[in-house]
């Protein structure tokens, strides 16, 4: 017959025998979780250290330098020849601009004065072949010194007599500016020019 152990004996060996079930049933997780540890810093490892003779990561598009900079290069030449073209388009407009203002813009009446002045020795014989470019002349400048004086600070007024003996050629000619018309009344237009000129010697605050 087996005797009894010592009291507390049994319950020593119980709780040692549930020790070691415990460690061989917990080792599989343990190993387990381990390994995954070691199988995911291999991977994180490998995708920060895959690199090719084309930059970082094969699926990574890879852009050399060079090309960056090329095309920044291009970028820079086409903003430059851009605002160049904007800033001679501009030029351009202004300089019309500015053409047409001096083009519109009042003519002195002493320059006026000027382009009659310079007919005053000057005249023809009616059937000549510079009567028609000579009347043609004394009409013009006579046109133009009526703009002239009608555009003049001082106003039409301060020129009232030059302006009506302007007037009253231009009802003879009727708008007729042809070569016979010019030559019918070739008398009208030169006695007009000469009128004019002597009003004009008589103010030589307005042309000097």
């Amino acid at each position: 017959m087996y005797g009894l152990g010592q009291p507390g004996e049994g319950a020593s060996s119980i709780r040692s025998i549930r020790s070691a079930g415990s460690i061989r049933t917990g080792a599989p997780g343990a190993a387990t979780a381990v390994v995954a540890a070691v199988v995911l810093g291999a991977f994180l490892v490998g995708c920060s250290d895959a690199e090719t003779s084309q930059g970082p990561g094969g699926d990574v598009p890879y852009v050399a330098p060079s090309a960056n900079a090329a095309a920044a290069s291009k970028a820079a030449d086409e903003a430059v020849a851009a605002q160049d073209a904007k800033d001679e388009a501009s030029a351009e407009a202004e300089a019309s601009e500015a053409a047409e203002a001096a083009r519109n813009r009042p003519e002195a009446v002493r320059d006026a004065f000027a382009g009659l002045q310079a007919t005053l020795n000057d005249s023809c014989t009616p059937g000549s072949s510079n009567c028609a470019y000579f009347l043609g002349r004394v009409h013009d400048e006579l046109v133009r010194l009526d703009k002239a004086m009608k555009a003049d600070a001082q106003g039409p007024g301060h020129f009232k007599e030059p302006i009506a003996e302007i007037a009253a050629l231009r009802e003879t000619l009727n708008g007729d500016l042809s070569t016979d018309n010019l030559e019918k009344h070739r008398s009208e237009l030169i006695g007009t020019r000469d009128r004019v000129n002597t009003w004009m010697q008589g103010h030589p605050e307005d042309y000097r």
